[in-house]
């Protein structure tokens, strides 16, 4: 599907002329390494970057007979090439191409996701300091709990996703390794010092030790590290579901002009692309299954792995690309409602400040147990009548009112003690 979420650039790294171009990259690379080192003539490289080319539809042709991707690339440009192209591939096997150029795909991807990650960063930093203040109620359990503020949420989430941004990185450095070590890794045909010069060239690290492929773990880590950032978006996105619910409806998606919520309801506002980024989270995590799959390979290699990566780098990359770039926007425009937040924190009278009133009767002399007993009864009073009031029950319960005076127990009603220290931690974060 194209909308506006999808991003052309991060599906173009994964076509096959993107495929085949950075092969063709990868050797080439490798040519000049041997050319410096006398291995092949430095007018014979010349000639192959200047002829060397492919064609994907021959590729595919060739595929059919041989039933060999590489081999069949390898001819495509063996034919624009001519004579020279003898020197291509040499010392070579398949996965020293095909795991490099990989690298170089997943790095370019990074670069975008990256991106994305800062893009999210700074919208969701935007709002936590417009909401700085604004008082909601927190929840636990999905119940009513003490209050907060909306940007104290949404500091919770701006520090995940910087978290992420650490894991990311990481993640990327682990993946920006190449290999050009031979049939099972031990240079038999080529020297190590062809593979620290292409890799210089290619701007990545060397592996330590290889076999005849980079090993998985290090493929596996950085799918995981998209589920994880994936399984953020939806728990992001699961609060403003809650949130935009009719009977809270303290945040909302936009709503955009001539949008329709349902084919049968008008009134209907849904909030479907948080549903859309819960739904595209599962399928992450799948993948990152698949991901740890392909670690234990038999021996040197196995081909295992191989259709497993096809569908797991391209998919997860796009669709997190997608996930973020729609969850940015959500958040860029999120509507949110500080009187419906005010509004519901005083349900049943104010119940939320229940501790405040259990620690001024401590406060007191009255011990734990029993103020506990007394302010969950009246507590509960409260909560099982339609129009209970938690203040008023206090304020008519003499064994409440005999231990704290009128004036001190409405005090404990006031939300913004129970802030005062939120601006350390906005400090902390710099919002």
């Amino acid at each position: 599907m194209i909308d506006r979420y999808t991003r052309p650039e991060m599906g173009a790294i994964w076509s096959d002329h993107s495929k085949f171009h950075t092969w063709l990259e990868v050797e080439l690379a490798v040519c000049e390494a041997h050319a410096e080192l006398g291995k092949i003539p430095a007018e014979a490289v010349a000639e192959i970057k200047q002829k060397a080319s492919f064609d994907v539809m021959r590729i595919r042709e060739i595929e059919e007979e041989v039933k060999h991707d590489v081999i069949a690339f390898l001819t495509s440009v063996a034919e624009s090439v001519g004579d020279n192209s003898r020197f291509v591939h040499l010392g070579l096997t398949s996965s020293d191409v095909v795991d490099t150029a990989l690298a170089l795909q997943l790095r370019e991807a990074s670069a975008i996701l990256t991106r994305d990650l800062q893009e999210l960063h700074d919208a969701i930093l935007k709002q936590a300091r417009k909401h700085k203040h604004t008082i909601t109620v927190g929840r636990s359990h999905g119940i009513h709990a003490e209050p907060t503020t909306f940007g104290f949420k949404l500091g919770v989430w701006l520090e995940e996703v910087r978290r992420h941004q650490k894991r990311f990185k990481d993640a990327v450095e682990m993946i920006s390794v190449g290999q050009f070590s031979g049939a099972v890794g031990t240079y038999s045909n080529i020297s190590p010092e062809v593979e620290r010069i292409t890799c210089e060239k290619l701007n990545l690290q060397r592996a330590p030790i290889s076999t005849q492929i980079i090993q998985r773990d290090r493929h596996a880590q950085f799918i995981w590290t998209l589920a994880l950032i994936g399984s953020s978006l939806e728990k992001f996105a699961t609060e403003i579901r809650h949130l935009q619910r009719t009977d809270v409806l303290e945040a909302e998606e936009p709503f955009s002009v001539g949008q329709k919520g349902s084919s049968a309801m008008p009134h209907k506002r849904n909030p479907v692309g948080s549903e859309n980024i819960t739904g595209l989270a599962r399928v992450l995590r799948a993948n990152s299954i698949a991901a740890l799959e392909n670690i234990p390979l038999w021996h040197e290699r196995d081909i295992s792995h191989s259709s497993v990566e096809r569908i797991i780098f391209p998919d997860s990359t796009i669709l997190l690309d997608y996930m973020l770039a729609r969850f940015t926007q959500i958040m860029r425009d999120l509507v949110v409602y500080p009187e419906n937040m005010r509004r519901n924190m005083d349900v049943f009278g104010g119940v939320i400040f229940s501790q405040a009133v259990l620690l001024k009767l401590i406060e007191h002399g009255m011990s734990r147990e029993q103020a506990y007993r007394l302010v969950q009864a009246n507590a509960m009073k409260a909560w099982n009548t339609a129009d209970g009031n938690f203040k008023e029950n206090l304020l008519k319960d003499e064994a409440v009112t005999d231990v704290v005076g009128k004036d001190e127990l409405l005090s404990c009603f006031d939300a913004d003690t129970y802030l005062r220290n939120l601006d350390q931690v906005f400090e902390r974060l710099g919002i």
